[in-house]
């Protein structure tokens, strides 16, 4: 077996509305909707398109236990390519600044310009542009590069 790529994520959320305008309204992630036909339990799906769907989001409740801050077990963030340029890094920047996302920091990669934000219930999202698609091409090590301040 190999692992060909990776397919889609799964969260639970607390409050369904408010991770569907997160992901929808401020990441522009296309909602994946059936008309008239109703699932079974609270939950939205979403695909930049490349395939059927990327993250399914599954309410739990305002009262579920929330994630431990820290070093702990489990999805430490994940990863969404936003463009190609430090112009739509900036944009997207601004647009989570003036929204009153949570920026939790930012960092030069050497293959990718990325900026950490955190949703509503609190998982870890690094939004990048890749910078040099040869480098890590050629030399897969490179993802290991100390990382840099972020200058945009």
């Amino acid at each position: 077996m190999q692992v060909k790529e990776l397919g889609h994520l799964v969260l639970y959320v607390g409050n369904l509305e408010r991770s569907r305008r997160f992901y929808r309204d401020l990441l522009g992630w296309r909602e994946i909707t059936v008309p008239g036909e109703e699932i079974g339990f609270p939950a939205a799906a979403f695909t930049s398109g490349r395939t059927h769907h990327e993250l399914l989001l599954i309410e739990v409740g305002e009262g579920a236990t929330p994630i431990p801050k820290g070093r702990r077990l489990g999805m430490y963030h994940f990863g969404l390519k936003i463009g190609e340029t430090d112009a739509e890094l900036r944009e997207a920047r601004d647009q989570l600044v003036a929204a009153g996302a949570r920026l939790v920091g930012s960092a030069d990669h050497g293959v990718t310009h990325s900026l950490y934000i955190e949703d509503p219930d609190g998982n870890e999202i690094e939004l990048y542009i890749d910078v040099q698609p040869a480098v890590w091409k050629d030399d897969p090590a490179a993802v290991f590069a100390q990382p840099r301040p972020l200058r945009l």
